[in-house]
């Protein structure tokens, strides 16, 4: 488990030694810049391939410079030593990417009947052979491997886009399609052992129940239709994350991790949708959803009986009420997160915590002084909970005295 310590007060404390301390921070920055390298080069590899392919902007130019650049690279990665790694890499990443890239965009613009049964059918194969190489894979061609068992899955799944937009895919299948890209993600990213790639599996499970994004000037809008039933979808993730990172070994462990915070952010994220608006359960699922002017089924009298009348018939609860369940489960994350060691959830509750208060602070009860005098008077004796709670744990994990010797 990774742990936040501060080594100058463990030294101090004579638990570590300096050279210990030292270590643990050398470790600690090689990790940083592993990070800051492996970000820029993925970077530069993406924007060179895309670069490439609309540049040379010819099928036959973008299959042969892709070709030639990927056996520069495996010769580079098969001859070269460690100091020319990283070139060979991106050579052949670039190559494999005008590959596929250009090949994807030739389907697309050609042969749009078939494009997205190859596009689906091919990256499946390469992802699956990538996924069996990588497990022989040396050291010098794992990256490359990896990378491209992302491509495939990138292939794959845009081929299945493809094909559910082509025909116009709706209900229970849309959901299905995109519980199944959040599963394919998520293996992807445990497979290349990459959290970011894991942790994306959450957008499209998210929209499962319509909660997603858009952007227009000026403006970038989060949207959640049914709050309250994003929230049980996000805490039936978070508590199968809890569940895996608990009994499964620390690579695996981590992406749960991982999965789950973002899983955590979401939640709040619909709260957050729930203190401004409440929420009518079910109204966009089983209900009658959003009048679309201009829609000749019924008109909107018609359609503002049907709301009422499934409004009469289900569970309503009101803005108020979020803003008061929110904070309540928002000072009992913090306190489990704090007791539990889970810092991911402990420093995203305690953002969120603030974006809650100052949210209802210019939204709700800006003139309401009497709510910030019970709000402050509760937080009080919780607070004085919590830590004596924490030294009742303390307390009962700490190691036993040693017995004394017999005089």
């Amino acid at each position: 488990m990774h742990a936040v310590a501060d080594t100058g007060r463990l030294v101090a404390d004579g638990i570590i030694t300096p050279a210990q301390a030292g270590e643990i921070e050398a470790r600690a920055r090689e990790a940083m810049i592993a990070l800051a390298v492996n970000t820029i080069l993925v970077t530069g590899i993406l924007a060179a391939t895309g670069g490439l392919i609309f540049w040379l902007a010819s099928p036959l130019a973008v299959a042969v410079g892709g070709t030639l650049t990927l056996l520069c690279g495996v010769a580079v990665l098969l001859r070269g030593g460690a100091m020319l790694r990283m070139f060979g890499n991106a050579a052949t990443l670039i190559g494999a990417g005008m590959l596929l890239g250009g090949g994807a965009l030739e389907l697309l613009d050609n042969h749009p009947d078939h494009a997205g049964a190859v596009m689906l059918v091919t990256g499946a194969l390469i992802a699956l052979l990538s996924a069996l190489a990588l497990r022989r894979a040396r050291a010098p061609a794992r990256f490359s491997t990896a990378a491209i068992l992302l491509m495939g899955l990138a292939l794959h799944l845009g081929g299945l886009a493809y094909l559910v937009g082509d025909n116009a895919v709706s209900g229970l299948p849309i959901s299905v399609y995109y519980l199944y890209t959040a599963a394919v993600i998520a293996w992807g990213g445990w497979r290349v052992d990459v959290r970011l790639v894991t942790a994306l599996s959450v957008v499209p499970f998210a929209q499962m129940l319509d909660t997603s994004t858009f952007y227009f000037h000026a403006a970038y809008v989060f949207f959640s239709p049914e709050p309250t039933l994003s929230i049980l979808q996000m805490a039936l993730l978070i508590c199968g994350c809890l569940w895996l990172a608990g009994r499964s070994d620390e690579r695996l462990a981590r992406h749960a991790r991982v999965l789950m915070v973002l899983a955590f952010v979401v939640a709040n994220l619909c709260a957050l949708v729930g203190t401004l608006w409440g929420d009518v359960v079910g109204e966009h699922i089983w209900g009658p959803g959003r009048y679309r002017y201009g829609d000749a089924t019924f008109s909107y009298e018609e359609f503002a009986a049907l709301r009422e009348r499934f409004r009469d018939s289900t569970l309503v609860i009101s803005r108020h009420a979020y803003t008061a369940l929110w904070a309540l489960a928002l000072i009992a994350m913090l306190v489990w997160a704090g007791l539990r060691n889970q810092r991911g959830l402990f420093n995203a509750a305690l953002t969120f915590a603030a974006i809650h208060a100052y949210t209802q602070l210019f939204e709700s009860f800006w003139d309401e002084p009497l709510a910030y005098v019970v709000a402050g008077l509760t937080a009080i004796p919780l607070a004085w909970g919590a830590w004596r709670l924490n030294l009742w744990l303390r307390s009962r994990a700490a190691p036993a005295p040693s017995p004394r010797a017999a005089p």
